[in-house]
């Protein structure tokens, strides 16, 4: 992946516009999407939280944290899990058809998955995703506007899904949080980029078009930024992610 993940400047945008982003030394980075289900509760996920805020802005990295409620029996509730992030978790699963579900995991484009905590991994399936299936090779171009946001997606490209959906994910850019039971008792982490809802915006059917997000949609009270994704599959069966980006400072 040209200079590799790490060794990048940082970045505050992405669009999937291009096969690979070009760097100033000459390098290129494939874009990827990074899910890292992660849980308070585990004492394997700190060293893979640390790696997902280094990777998060680096060219052409997006990078969603989601916390599950995994090991919440062991003692500490996850204070930022939510039932839909073990959901996902478990729906990725099942379309891949292995079933494994642990943490720290970092899903790849939709439609692989890797030991969160380790960068050579995430960096070789980031190389290996890329184009799969029509991974992140349809362009998606945003543009602020007093009503909102202007999302325009491009059409399919050649062996690429030509169904998905549009979904917004609302983020939490950074939340500290002290541990006070369970295996990580006595220890306070920051998660960055966390989700904080998902919000289905509407269907694509292969051919160019555009949506306005409203922008009391765009975030909560718990959120102050977004990810916009462009996902074949279903809400239950989540596939391939075909387009992403994020608002600037995620």
């Amino acid at each position: 992946m040209g200079s590799g993940l790490l060794g990048l400047l940082a970045s505050t945008c992405l669009t999937a516009s291009a096969p690979a982003l070009a760097q100033s030394d000459g390098a290129t980075v494939r874009p990827v999407f990074i899910e890292l289900f992660t849980s308070q509760g585990c004492s394997s996920c700190p060293p893979a939280d640390k790696l997902i805020a280094k990777l998060a802005h680096q060219p052409g990295v997006i990078a969603l944290s989601l916390p599950v409620d995994l090991w919440d029996y062991v003692g500490w509730k996850d204070t930022l899990a939510m039932p839909y992030h073990s959901q996902r978790q478990r729906q990725y699963a099942k379309a891949r058809g292995d079933n494994r579900v642990y943490t720290p995991q970092a899903v790849i484009n939709g439609i692989a998955h890797v030991v969160g905590s380790d960068p050579a991994a995430i960096e070789a399936q980031a190389d290996m995703c890329f184009g799969r299936e029509g991974a992140l090779s349809v362009a998606m171009k945003t543009e602020a506007s007093p009503a909102g946001l202007k999302v325009e997606i491009g059409a399919a490209t050649a062996g690429a899904p030509k169904l998905a959906s549009l979904w917004l994910v609302r983020v939490a850019s950074s939340q500290d949080v002290q541990i006070k039971r369970g295996e990580n008792a006595g220890h306070t982490f920051n998660y960055v980029n966390v989700a904080r809802g998902f919000l289905r915006i509407g269907d694509w059917t292969g051919a160019a078009t555009s949506f306005t997000v409203p922008r009391d949609q765009l975030t909560s009270a718990e959120s102050d930024g977004w990810i916009l994704l462009l996902q074949a599959g279903t809400n239950y069966r989540p596939g391939v992610v075909l387009a992403a980006a994020k608002s600037p400072g995620l």
